[in-house]
């Protein structure tokens, strides 16, 4: 099993006719099919914008191999959006066969990018699903007469449960063995395609009208007005973040550290001094900034534990639906800063890492909600390395400390996108969201979606971050960063009133987010300079993949000034805030 996640230029994929395409409207489940049809691990979420590239597999059918790619979900094949123009882009580029998803509970709207695949000459082959949805809406599908409108199978699934996976696999087998060596022919839609889509529902479709909706329907539409709510989405964000805070904290104290320090540092220590001599080498291997010492208490015991809850968290939200009611209880606050509501997803996956943020930020309709959107996560948004080191930072001095940072964060959030708003020329274009059904998570889906997630951080984030404690045991033992500091000097303590030795949080902090708090941790502050050290890690220039992602997707000018930019801020702003409350202490 093979997996590649690439870009709208990718010719090679593109050009390759021994290919599969798996299509649908956002949130009918795509990448669960994809993960069950080809056992590759795709990140599926349940709102728009997750798949904004493609991701592909290869899938054995009939004997024969073939690359089967999960395509970004789309309402059209005339595109408004860059992950619309992927989308559209594949099946210009033809295709052996297409498995079209429909959502059984919202099939009108499903059924008008079906009859505008028809008009291409590739074998499709539908599958219903979330049967078991439509069930609960009193939905009720004839799939016969479906069968005939359409002229092609349609299967009835349920993806999140595997049923009818299997008829799913022998049908297409049968649809590509058809298609071989013969002209393919279709039911063609004929005139407008929502005319189309909605004729042939009128006849598929029945709905009853006495259905009592669910607990979960209740509770989705009881999420997206004010007055019930915002309360919901302020207990909601308040749980998750208890969750996030006292679990990893619980998890690192009462596990982690002890592990860390009392076998593993312990076992390293023992195992160089037996046959490494003591000087410049053994320093940097187990000294104060050893590469298995420092690797150890920064990586497995500061950052793992946060990050872990944090996907605990995120995943079971994501899954729910609930981050685009929350989309949609907040588009007027976001409006007013200068983005869509659909933006706050972005925002949210922010948290996770800054990178994948910025991707799906492809899925806005323009350029300057794009640029408002990257330069906000750039500049006031913790990745979830960094905001576990936030966390073990601010923990030890007083209660009120976190939820400064936050409210801080908050505010320069707020801020930024202002800013950027009226320096970026644009307007902001009207929220268009699918709103999903509320589900609760398939607990063997969540598990390996939150497995996957923490493979992806451990292989993503540790050869940065051993490069950033190489580097600090190098520039320690060298004396340069000695230097450094004394050249430094005015600005680090004068101006910001912190140690010296935080220029190795300033010169770490380019390389990963969360090396900019680390060394911190190491050092005998008070509250005031705890509070200063933070706010200047949280606005400090977001870490090289970033900035190589800004230079990618908006071009190096954008990136550069984004990153110099965060600088100049975070040094004047941190030194405010020391000046500040010098004349309080």
């Amino acid at each position: 099993m093979s997996h590649h996640h690439g870009n709208q230029s990718d010719e090679k994929v593109l050009n390759n006719p021994n290919k599969i395409l798996l299509m649908g409207n956002p949130n009918v489940g795509k990448s669960i099919f994809f993960t069950e049809l080809t056992g590759v691990h795709a990140i599926s979420g349940n709102f728009t914008g997750t798949t904004v590239s493609f991701t592909q597999g290869q899938i054995t059918l009939g004997g024969k191999e073939y690359t089967l790619i999960d395509v970004p979900g789309t309402y059209s094949l005339s595109p408004t959006s860059e992950a619309e123009a992927v989308a559209a882009r594949f099946v210009q580029s033809g295709a052996a066969a297409i498995i079209c998803v429909l959502d059984a509970s919202n099939l009108e709207r499903n059924l008008r990018l079906a009859m505008e695949l028809t008009t291409y000459d590739i074998p499709i082959i539908y599958t219903l699903n979330m049967m078991d949805v439509a069930e609960r809406k009193g939905v009720s599908v004839d799939v016969m007469q479906l069968m005939v409108d359409l002229g092609a199978p349609v299967i009835e699934t349920i993806a999140t449960k595997r049923q009818g996976l299997d008829k799913l696999i022998q049908s297409l087998e049968v649809v590509l063995k058809q298609a071989e060596g013969c002209e393919y022919s279709c039911n063609k839609c004929e005139g407008c395609p929502w005319a189309a889509a909605r004729e042939i529902c009128n006849r598929a479709c029945t709905k009853d009208v006495n259905a009592n909706p669910s607990f979960l329907d209740k509770l989705g539409d009881a999420m997206m007005k004010p007055k019930s709510g915002i309360p919901m989405a302020i207990f909601v964000m308040a749980a998750a973040i208890a969750i996030i805070v006292f679990g990893g904290r619980g998890l690192r104290a009462g596990a982690i550290l002890p592990l860390v320090n009392n076998v593993i540092v312990p076992f390293f220590r023992n195992l160089f001094t037996s046959f490494v001599p003591e000087g410049v080498f053994q320093n940097i291997l187990i000294g104060e900034f050893g590469i298995f010492v420092i690797s150890f208490e920064w990586i497995l015991a500061l950052i793992f534990p946060y990050v872990l809850m944090f996907y605990v968290a995120f995943t079971f939200l994501e899954d729910t639906g609930f981050l685009p009611r929350m989309s949609v209880l907040f588009d007027n606050i976001m409006r007013k800063l200068g983005a869509q509501g659909g933006s706050l997803i972005h925002v949210l996956m922010g948290y996770g890492c800054a990178v994948p943020a910025i991707i799906g930020t492809r899925a806005a309709t323009n350029r300057k909600e794009r640029i408002v959107i990257s330069a906000a996560i750039a500049f006031a948004i913790p990745c979830i390395s960094q905001t576990g080191a936030l966390m073990s930072l601010l923990a030890g001095y007083a209660w009120w400390m976190l939820p400064a940072m936050i409210a801080f964060s908050l505010v320069l959030f707020a801020t930024v996108t202002i800013i950027v708003g009226k320096m970026v020329k644009g307007k902001v274009d009207p929220l268009l969201l699918e709103i999903p059904n509320m589900l609760m998570p398939n607990p063997k889906s969540y598990g390996r979606k939150l497995l996957t997630r923490m493979k992806h951080f451990l292989k993503d984030a540790q050869g940065p971050m051993m490069i950033a404690i190489l580097l600090a045991a190098l520039l320690a033992e060298s004396g340069v960063l000695g230097i450094i500091a004394d050249a430094a000097q005015p600005i680090v303590s004068g101006w910001l009133g912190l140690p010296a030795e935080a220029v190795t949080a300033l010169i770490l902090g380019i390389v990963r987010r969360e090396m900019s708090v680390a060394p911190l941790l190491a050092l005998d502050l008070n509250a005031l300079q705890a509070f200063v050290g933070g706010a200047v890690s949280l606005m400090y220039l977001p870490c090289l993949s970033v900035f190589a992602i800004l230079a990618k997707e908006f071009k190096a000018k954008v990136a550069v000034t984004i990153a110099l930019s965060t600088i100049v801020v975070a040094i004047f702003v941190g030194g405010l805030i020391n000046q500040v409350g010098q004349l309080f202490m």
